[in-house]
């Protein structure tokens, strides 16, 4: 079995829908905070809790037959994290030491772990690939950054293997409109321009429209969340047949532009977009697109949704219907 931490949000709901049809058993331990019940599938376990109470991994560790965790559960606002950094630090690595503690003393040796290309900081070159130097600029990327660090001294010193998966801008939904993105407050681009669309939001913003890009604003790499949880599926199961641990991006590889975002969001639902320009948000690279080789050859991930248009059809069909 495995325990999915964070798995009534998001990503970890896709990935605990994905792992369900490759015949894997996944329970899910989420705080709710921000996840939703109604994202994680009917008979997979739900535990309410908080990952940061050895009380409670002890209790589930000795419940179910555990051998891998997958590990989501994060709090995941920029902003937030530089105006309360130790809500960030507080969760994000000191509650995710207690998971890894308890993993040791129930000898439970794999873990695959949600980072963030937020680790590398603002880019020295563009694709940024595994080597890229890390330099964190914010709470929220640090705080991924040091779990990073303290998984590199558990294999090194424990019998424990991991892999880091690195994503860059997760997008989309279930195909079939089983669960999808439900952010409070939301922050990402596409829901947002799709909310705007359904009449849920009267506007978009477009921080900065002066980088050095081809249209002035900034260049994103968007991966669409069946591509994530391939992903997790796939390094898992390399953690499974004794391949030791790694660290890999995620991304397609192809940087779009808010405005491209943002037309193309136009023509996938029909309708129109407010837009309003506003200067630069502190902080904000000009552009971060993946470099995803090393995970294509070492994984063997062979991601589905290449095309722009195609995540975000996922999104928008979702979003007409999404019923939380």
């Amino acid at each position: 079995m495995i325990l999915v931490t964070g798995g009534a949000g998001y990503i970890g709901s896709h990935y605990v829908q994905y792992a369900l049809e490759q015949g894997e058993k996944p329970v899910v331990l989420d705080n709710l905070v921000y996840g939703h019940k109604e994202a994680v599938p009917e008979g997979v376990p739900l535990i309410v809790g908080d990952m940061g109470d050895s009380k409670l991994l002890d209790q589930i560790f000795t419940e179910y037959d555990i051998d891998a965790v997958v590990h989501f559960a994060a709090y995941a606002y920029v902003g937030e994290s530089v105006t309360d950094p130790e809500k960030y630090y507080g969760n994000n690595t000191m509650a995710a030491l207690q998971v890894l503690s308890a993993m040791r003393r129930h000898k439970v040796h794999n873990f695959i772990f949600s980072s963030t290309c937020a680790t590398y900081g603002n880019p020295l070159y563009i694709p940024m690939d595994e080597q890229h130097p890390q330099n964190p600029i914010n709470p929220y990327g640090q705080s991924k950054y040091f779990v990073e660090q303290i998984l590199k001294a558990f294999a090194s010193a424990y019998d424990f293997n991991y892999i880091a998966l690195r994503y860059f801008n997760a997008a989309g939904a279930d195909p079939q409109c089983r669960i999808g993105e439900s952010h409070e407050p939301e922050t990402h681009l596409i829901p947002l321009a799709l909310q705007v669309c359904t009449g849920r939001r009267e506007k978009i913003s477009i921080f900065g429209t002066d980088y050095d890009t081809p249209d002035g604003t900034a260049v994103r790499d968007y991966i669409h969340i069946l591509d994530l949880a391939q992903a997790h599926d796939l390094g898992l199961k390399r953690l499974r047949s004794g391949a030791g641990s790694g660290i890999y991006n995620l991304g397609c590889e192809v940087g779009y532009s808010v405005r491209e975002v943002l037309d193309t969001c136009e023509k996938v639902s029909g309708k129109s977009i407010v837009r309003e320009e506003l200067g630069r948000r502190a902080g904000d690279p000009p552009r971060l697109v993946a470099s995803a080789t090393k995970a294509k050859e070492e994984l063997g991930w062979k991601p589905k949704f290449q095309n722009l248009a195609e995540i975000i059809e996922t999104a928008w069909k979702w979003e007409e219907r999404r019923p939380w």
